[in-house]
């Protein structure tokens, strides 16, 4: 196993210092460190943060590898600054089985540039009627820890106690996607007046309140433990706060393009903005960073959906709802916190290995520590081009936006993955 010396690097915004990288850890950290056999990696004007980690990805294989592959998908995460992915379970067959979640894992291990750790069904096949195979998946050598039917809402009140209480055996979570579908049929946008003026059904706000406002009250009610995905309105941010001062075991995350871009981009009709749930308007926008930065809001996570073209360069109505994440969300944290790198590595990286279980990720550089961790270079700003990503999709809202931001390079376990923001292999 090759040595890396990066030198003159800021861990987490501090003052410059050397990082010694041997046998997969943190060998040393300290300034004017020496090493003759190492290779030299010039940090200078760079930051290290501990490895990102993302709590809610989906990587398509099996089923839809003309959007993503498990190889593909871990490629844009690395080149992203992402050392660990949770992939999200509805594949096709849905990774509602030991046999789909293991399946999905060896080809992680496989691919070799991030760990890809999967995420179960609630219920079989996400239809909401019975219960998946929870501990069997729990057992496997994937050792799932988190489930969910995202994509579709765990509607039933009674089965999705069920679940909370099911999970408690193996200290488990089920991370909700809120959405009421009797509030939602037929929705194309974010009910407001926008969609008033362009003449599309609205998603309305209370669709997503009411089930957190349910599933919080359930989860207390038995002990469980609860994530609320993709938050995108300042009600739920309220039910949120409400939850977490009675002491409710509830985490929550927010994706970054609910940070940046508000419902007026669908104005231009064009599918690329299309998502679940939708964009909502900017006094939206201002809860949601303010709940980030308070902690009521525990994590930043991409929800990367990439999709086919003829899934996306369509009618709207037509259009399937998602959009990359990967490659772009440590730019949009940057965009939207500034140059505040303990908060990016608590959000990014601490909080959502902590929440999945994941040892050996979301720890600072230090002396000992697992080699996870990211170099980016904050001076840059770079303009996207869709051509240019690494996932087999070209759905990103950010084409030809100029980001802050370049990852230099990504180290897995003392191995770079990414170097002079290239992919290794």
């Amino acid at each position: 196993m090759t040595a890396y010396l990066i030198t003159s690097v800021s861990v987490v915004g501090a003052a410059p210092t050397d990082l010694l990288i041997r046998d997969g850890v943190i060998a040393e950290v300290g300034p004017g460190l020496t090493a003759p056999d190492a290779t030299v990696v010039d940090g200078t004007g760079l930051v290290a943060l501990p490895g990102l980690v993302d709590l809610h990805t989906h990587l398509r294989e099996p089923g839809r590898e003309d959007a993503e592959t498990v190889e593909s998908g871990s490629r844009a995460a690395a080149l992203g600054g992402y050392t660990a992915v949770c992939a999200m379970a509805n594949t096709s067959p849905v990774a509602d089985t030991a046999g789909v979640v293991e399946q999905v894992w060896r080809l992680g291990r496989e691919a070799g540039l991030v760990d890809v750790q999967p995420i179960g069904a609630v219920t079989v096949g996400l239809a909401g009627e019975r219960l998946a195979e929870l501990g069997a998946m729990a057992d496997s050598a994937a050792r799932v820890r988190i489930f969910s039917d995202d994509g579709h809402c765990v509607a039933d009140p009674k089965l999705m106690r069920r679940a909370l209480e099911y999970v408690k055996a193996f200290d488990g979570i089920i991370a909700q996607h809120a959405e009421e579908p009797r509030l939602t049929e037929g929705a194309q946008m974010h009910e407001g007046e926008v969609s008033t003026r362009l003449g599309l059904i609205g998603w309305p706000a209370v669709a997503e309140e009411a089930i957190i406002a349910r599933d919080v009250l359930l989860a207390e009610h038995v002990g469980g433990r609860l994530h609320v995905c993709h938050v995108s309105t300042a009600g739920s941010v309220e039910v949120l706060r409400q939850a977490k001062a009675r002491g409710v075991r509830v985490t929550a995350e927010v994706t970054p393009h609910h940070l940046l871009l508000t419902d007026e981009r669908a104005e231009t009709y064009d599918p690329v903005y299309k998502v679940n749930p939708p964009l909502r308007t900017a006094a939206d926008i201002a809860a949601l960073r303010a709940a980030l930065a308070d902690g009521v809001i525990d994590v930043i996570a991409t929800d990367h959906a990439p999709h086919a073209v003829e899934d996306k360069e369509c009618e709207w109505a037509y259009a399937r709802p998602g959009m990359l994440g990967l490659e772009t969300a440590l730019s949009i944290a940057l965009d939207v916190l500034g140059p505040e790198w303990d908060l990016i590595a608590e959000r990014m990286s601490r909080t959502p290995a902590r929440i999945a279980g994941l040892t050996g990720h979301g720890v600072d550089p230090a002396p000992g520590v697992p080699a996870n961790l990211t170099l980016i270079d904050p001076a840059v700003r770079r303009t996207i081009e869709p051509t240019e990503l690494a996932s087999r999709s070209r759905n990103t809202p950010y084409a030809r936006m100029t980001l802050p931001g370049r990852i230099v390079a990504t180290f897995l376990r003392g191995e770079p993955t990414v170097l002079d923001g290239k992919a290794v292999k």
